[in-house]
């Protein structure tokens, strides 16, 4: 299966403490970056609290974004659902698709982080059936029902949308380890998301997730497709394994101490007290590469062995080195990995082969006729008309 590519930009800045207006131009450089280098999309995160990962909406960012780029689609990665009214929800999405002309994509969550909903009085054990529901309502209004449905956190009478779509936008359910990622999807014929691919319980769920999305997709009247599923995983490239160790010194230390300090989300949780500890950690259990091409490569095998097949990688976005070291891995990325998985590069390929079959005979009879043209007019200079 041809691949797509792109990034899933929570975004994180650790530690605390950094200028919130140049993180936002960073994430905005990458975002530019990735269109440049023909990377097909970028997600971007929803978050409150705990003072790491800092666009509070990110319909505001991607809008903002979107005039500065070119080609890349831009989603909500993504949008916690429970949090919100989904008639608003529903009209902020079709505002985004007509804004974004076709490059909107929107995804949807329970929201990740436990004090996000904390402090708006929704208990963590409550998220994901408030998800299932408020999917439910939201997809109604997006296909052009009228809705009227209460719930604890909003009661919604004869709603609907004044607008239509300006596209058939892709929508897709993240997905960690449990099932109702999964089961949302299905049921609504979305695309799944899963933001913990490379995570261990995550990894290991992926292809109990797939069977779940096949045995419940049939059931309300869709059909199952990989190629709108999208894994996420982080990444840090250099041309030697030793460079890139030496690169993430920069911050992986800073994101650790995040995951183990402050985010309480056990399957983000490192491991590792030390810098040492902690890259072995990244490499060994397979959560991600910090190495090479060849690395990357072998991690998006890896996924596509125990997946069964996906149509979509994501590179989580981290700040793990300095901004001009993560643009390059981006790059080298772009450069060396795409193309091992897209089509697009056979031919130069096939070209060059066609090349050296026939380079003996062609060059030969080239520098031939390059000498017998030199005779030539060598000749009619001597004997002029």
């Amino acid at each position: 299966m041809t691949l797509k590519f792109g990034a899933f930009l929570a975004p994180f800045h650790c530690p605390v403490g950094q200028d919130p207006t140049a993180a936002y131009e960073r994430d905005l450089d990458v975002i530019k970056h990735l269109d440049k280098l023909g990377f097909d999309e970028a997600w971007v995160g929803e978050h409150h609290s705990c003072g790491h990962e800092l666009i509070p909406d990110p319909f505001m960012f991607i809008t903002y974004a979107a005039p500065q780029t070119r080609h890349i689609k831009l989603g909500t990665g993504v949008v916690s659902l429970p949090y919100h009214n989904p008639l608003w929800v529903a009209d902020r999405a079709l505002f985004a698709d007509r804004l974004l002309r076709g490059r909107f994509m929107l995804g949807l969550g329970p929201g990740a982080l436990p004090t996000d909903a904390a402090m708006i009085g929704l208990a963590v054990e409550e998220q994901r059936t408030a998800l299932e529901e408020d999917v439910d309502v939201l997809m109604a209004i997006l296909r052009g029902a009228t809705v009227t449905a209460r719930t604890s956190r909003y009661n919604l009478v004869d709603a609907r949308t004044q607008y239509e779509p300006y596209s058939d936008f892709d929508i897709a359910v993240a997905a960690i380890a449990s099932p109702t990622g999964p089961r949302t999807a299905a049921k609504h014929g979305l695309d799944l998301l899963s933001v913990g691919a490379t995570a261990a319980g995550g990894f290991d769920a992926l292809a109990l997730h797939w069977d779940v999305v096949a045995e419940w997709a049939p059931r309300h009247g869709h059909t199952p497709d990989r190629s709108g599923w999208r894994l996420c995983g982080p990444m840090h490239l250099a041309e030697t394994r030793e460079q890139a160790i030496e690169d993430v010194r920069h911050g992986l230390d800073a994101w650790c101490d995040y995951t183990q300090k402050v985010l309480a989300a056990p399957h983000f949780r490192a491991a590792g007290d030390t810098f040492e500890e902690r890259v072995r950690w990244v490499t060994e259990s397979g959560l991600g590469v910090i190495g090479t091409v060849d690395d990357a490569v072998a991690q998006i095998e890896r996924l596509q062995r125990q997946s069964g097949g996906f149509g979509c990688y994501l590179l989580i976005h981290h700040e793990w080195a300095r901004h001009d070291a993560t643009l390059r891995s981006y790059e080298l990325f772009a450069n060396h990995v795409k193309p091992r998985f897209q089509r697009g590069t056979g031919g130069f390929a096939r070209a060059r082969d066609y090349g050296m079959s026939r380079w003996g005979e062609l060059d030969a009879r080239a520098g031939n006729a390059i000498q017998s043209a030199k005779d030539r007019h060598a000749q009619e200079r001597a004997n002029p008309a």
